[in-house]
């Protein structure tokens, strides 16, 4: 695959000289300037021209800081939240899913020990099944994270991930996800689809926009956080701390056992 040479003054400047810890701010100003910055950071840690380009392209996302400021649902009731969230359909599109595609979810079960209602739930909590796997740029959305001051040592893990990720074709720098740069069926962070990406569908590519390599993935994921196979998933038994590692919300890791349990049960 060609890529046309990087030609930007202040990214051959920057990319010349020895790095320094890029900056942080709360708006859009001085985002240029740190693209440039961070690329020379990028580079030292192994990211490609493919990627060091995708990061260049990005552009500063209005739209995500928006998201990242205003996370609402996460203080509902769980009551409220599995209400809002659909949990009834998602219980009952995903018993009909585990029993259309029984094989894959017997297979993916015996690999990694998850059973097929928890990677449902997390399916159908994420994306509706697929439905909508977001609106945004994912290397302009977790470039913008990084470079926000808020959280940024968590996000620039996930960009180098991402860059990464874009040398090695699963994505680009036109990859559509969610407004915090999660990325496919079920909204993986760049840099954990990175660590734990799986070519589930054996085609030789790791594409998170393809439903089996997703939940494949996912599977893998929760594996590596340390799933017990066999073992109960709802609050107080082993497995729900596991279901913690998957988002940090108190009603969404609820949500996910609750829905998980009916698909199962």
């Amino acid at each position: 695959m060609f890529f046309r040479p990087l030609i930007s003054a202040a990214l051959f400047l920057a990319l010349s000289l020895p790095a320094a810890a890029a900056p942080c701010g709360d708006t859009s100003a001085g985002f240029e300037d740190w693209k440039a910055q961070m690329a020379a950071e990028a580079k030292a840690e192994g990211v490609g021209p493919a990627g060091l380009a995708a990061l260049m392209a990005t552009s500063y996302s209005k739209a995500t800081i928006s998201a990242d400021r205003n996370q609402k649902s996460f203080k509902y009731s769980l009551a409220k939240f599995m209400e809002v969230r659909g949990a009834d359909a998602i219980a009952s599109q995903g018993k009909s899913r585990k029993a259309k595609n029984a094989q894959l979810f017997s297979g993916l079960e015996a690999q990694y020990g998850v059973p097929a209602g928890v990677l449902l739930a997390i399916h159908g909590m994420e994306t509706g099944f697929g439905g909508f796997m977001g609106d945004s740029n994912v290397i302009s959305a977790i470039a913008t994270l990084t470079w926000d001051c808020r959280r940024s040592d968590f996000f620039r893990p996930h960009l180098i991930g991402g860059l990464k990720l874009v040398d090695r074709g699963s994505i680009s720098d036109q990859t559509i996800g969610a407004k915090h740069g999660e990325w496919g069926h079920t909204q993986f962070l760049l840099g954990n689809a990175l660590q734990y990406g799986v070519d589930g569908n054996g085609d030789g590519r790791v594409d998170l926009g393809n439903q089996t390599d997703a939940l494949a993935t996912t599977a893998n994921y929760l594996a590596a956080k340390g799933w017990r196979a066999g073992a109960g998933y709802q609050e107080g038994e082993p497995n729900f701390a596991v279901i913690k590692e998957w988002n940090s919300a108190t009603v969404y890791q609820q949500a996910i056992a609750l829905i998980g349990g009916r698909i199962d049960g």
